[in-house]
């Protein structure tokens, strides 16, 4: 074993010196483990914002209610995404052309489904009415597997407590509910209040974030139509500055609503 050891000393030597590089020293499992660790935080972080690039890349319905094809589009990205993070040894290139290649082909096959209106209907599918004229259609229900606790689910996270109120409920191709009320039921707009002589207010447009903690957005003061100087000299009437503030909302009238930060007397 001596002898064996010595050998191994002698040739590490003799490496070193033929190569003009130095043999390397490992401490025994600390350079493995960290280097792949660091292997693994780096993929991670370069694997995270190509992923995020891509779903970016393929539109915001992405991040928010899928079409079946968008669906397995994003399972497998966040699938292939997973395999360099968990084998090392994997080219991370691999993963990264094989995220890009199903992000361009996701913007393709929704190019077709614009073209193609049978295509369309295959692949995604049409809306079903599940209620038609205050009637439910029991033979649309069976068709979409849905039972009557299902119907009644959809109905509430669509804001409706009671099916003799709906008119008509369309289950759309993402598997949303759209609901339709009656004609008693349904809320009230601003074009039957103003035949009650309901003025509408002065100003429409919705209001703003001005201030955040103590940080002004000059953009948002544009829109208000405000300068700096006549915002500060609102907030001197209320012994306000802007550092001081929490939050300031504004529309175009020049309402304001401000939030102190606490702590402040």
């Amino acid at each position: 074993m001596r002898l064996a050891a010595a050998n191994t000393g002698m040739k590490s030597k003799n490496f070193g010196k033929a190569t003009g590089k130095r043999p390397a020293v490992l401490v025994r499992g600390l350079p493995k483990r960290s280097g792949f660790m660091l292997i693994t935080v780096w993929r991670t972080l370069f694997l995270f914002f190509a992923v995020t690039c891509a779903l970016r890349f393929m539109g915001k319905r992405q991040i928010g209610e899928l079409q079946p094809a968008e669906l397995v589009t994003t399972i497998m990205i966040s699938n292939i995404a997973a395999i360099p993070i968990e084998n090392p040894g994997s080219p991370i290139l691999n993963g990264v052309l094989s995220i890009a290649l199903l992000a361009c082909l996701e913007v393709l096959f929704s190019a077709i489904l614009l073209k193609s209106r049978i295509i369309r209907g295959i692949m995604i599918g049409h809306p079903r009415c599940v209620i038609r004229d205050g009637t439910v259609d029991q033979k649309e229900l069976r068709a979409l597997r849905w039972s009557i606790d299902d119907l009644m689910e959809m109905l509430r996270t669509a804001g409706s407590f009671d099916i003799s109120e709906v008119l008509f409920a369309i289950v759309e191709t993402n598997g949303s509910l759209s609901v339709y009320p009656k004609f008693q039921n349904r809320p009230a707009t601003n074009q039957d209040l103003s035949m009650l002589g309901i003025t509408p207010p002065a100003c429409e447009a919705p209001p703003v974030i001005v201030v955040s903690d103590g940080q002004l957005d000059r953009q948002a003061l544009r829109y208000c139509n405000l300068t700096e100087e006549r915002l500060n000299r609102l907030l001197q009437e209320r012994g306000l500055e802007i550092g001081e503030i929490f939050l300031l909302s504004c529309n175009r009238a020049a309402q304001l609503h401000i939030v102190k930060k606490e702590g402040l007397r």
